[in-house]
């Protein structure tokens, strides 16, 4: 079938609409009809080179949509579920699903290659193969992808509000809530209120922190950070530091969380500065892998027992968390309609990039057209 997508031929350049060839599904695979994604900053990361995929790559890796078609040996979904996508598979087997850790699934080795996981493409065009995000590219308004990419969701729930938790939702909340390991009467300070940030504040506020300290340089998104739970927000980090150590009688923060959308030396030696002893240093943000961007005191990290430790998807389970976010959002306990600013069609994806690099925008989601 044919399909249209939004397409990366290379880093530097913007998002092309296309009309590809989509494959059917094969064993294992599902055509899914996307109906929302969510425009994250990872993907401005291949368009600025801090993440190098194979090219060309249909975009997009937060999506929702509905089951169309199954392949032969699908026994997770059928036509016609409404599932959300994690931009982590979770093959349910492999060392590290099979203890808990399915953000670290071993299938997640290919998500810049863009490949299924037997190695070959669904995305075709012009005589060359295409890759799909993360392997789910949801920049498209049809994809063929794996089974263990997709988890099955109440059909009630708005797929363009539950798509939020394919990416945003759960790395923010879970770098509180599992990553940071957030407790009832602690001080949390996150850096940095894009889509990511501002799930951390929610799920700083869930675990019941005491103090949770926004650190932006955008009014907006310290605005949202302190409607949806944060207790004080700054625009830089020596002001933070100044009232958390207020806070705490000098104790400092118990977590420091850095969400920003391009990790660099200085927010990293800010987050480890405003811990405390025994606190906790989260880097979920990204910045080029062969750039050194954690610098600091071997002494302090000892002799105050302080953890640094990366969180990819918040450490959380992509098939648990998934429905149990979406059930706290039914519940009233977590908001998500909040958290998208605008919608936009497919073709206006590079203005709603835009936009997220000018600093308008908490999430952006894209709605397809069919």
């Amino acid at each position: 079938m044919k399909t249209r997508a939004a397409v990366l031929a290379g880093p530097g350049k913007p998002f092309e609409i296309t009309e590809l060839d989509l494959d059917g599904p094969k064993d294992g695979e599902v055509l899914i009809r996307y109906v929302a994604a969510g425009l994250c900053h990872s993907d401005l990361h291949l368009t600025d080179g801090d993440l190098v995929p194979r090219f060309p790559i249909v975009g997009g890796h937060e999506g929702a949509g509905v089951i169309e078609e199954v392949g032969a040996g699908v026994t997770k979904v059928a036509p016609g579920d409404h599932v959300v996508c994690s931009f982590i598979p979770s093959c349910g087997t492999c060392r590290y699903c099979s203890t808990g850790r399915q953000s670290i699934c071993d299938m997640g080795a290919t998500i810049l290659n863009g490949d299924m996981p037997d190695g070959t493409f669904r995305f075709h065009g012009g005589g060359e193969d295409f890759g799909a995000m993360c392997m789910i590219g949801t920049f498209s308004q049809y994809a063929t992808i794996s089974q263990h990419s997709v988890v099955k969701v109440d059909e009630w729930l708005p797929l363009e509000t539950a798509v939020l938790v394919g990416c945003g939702v759960p790395t923010g909340w879970g770098s509180a809530v599992y990553a940071g390991g957030v407790r009832p009467g602690d001080t949390v300070v996150v850096f940095g209120i894009g889509g990511i940030g501002i799930n951390a504040v929610q799920g700083a506020r869930h675990a019941g922190a005491a103090n949770i300290v926004a650190v932006d340089p955008i009014a907006f998104k310290r605005e949202k950070a302190l409607e949806l739970g944060a207790t004080h927000a700054f625009g830089d980090a020596d002001e933070a530091l100044a009232k958390v150590m207020e806070l705490t009688w000098g104790q400092g923060a118990d977590q420091a969380l850095v969400t920003v959308g391009v990790v660099d030396e200085d927010v990293v030696s800010a987050a480890f500065n405003v811990t405390g002893k025994g606190g906790t240093l989260v880097v979920t943000g990204l910045a080029h892998p062969e750039k050194l961007t954690i610098h600091v005191s071997g002494a302090v990290l000892t002799l105050f027992e302080k953890t640094i430790k990366g969180s990819l998807f918040g450490s959380a389970n992509p098939q648990y968390d998934i429905p149990r976010l979406l059930r706290l959002y039914d519940q009233g306990k977590l908001d998500l309609d909040a958290l998208v600013t605008r919608r936009y069609t497919l073709d206006q994806v590079n203005e709603g990039y835009q936009d997220l690099r000018d600093g308008k925008n908490i999430r952006g989601v894209i709605v397809h057209e069919h």
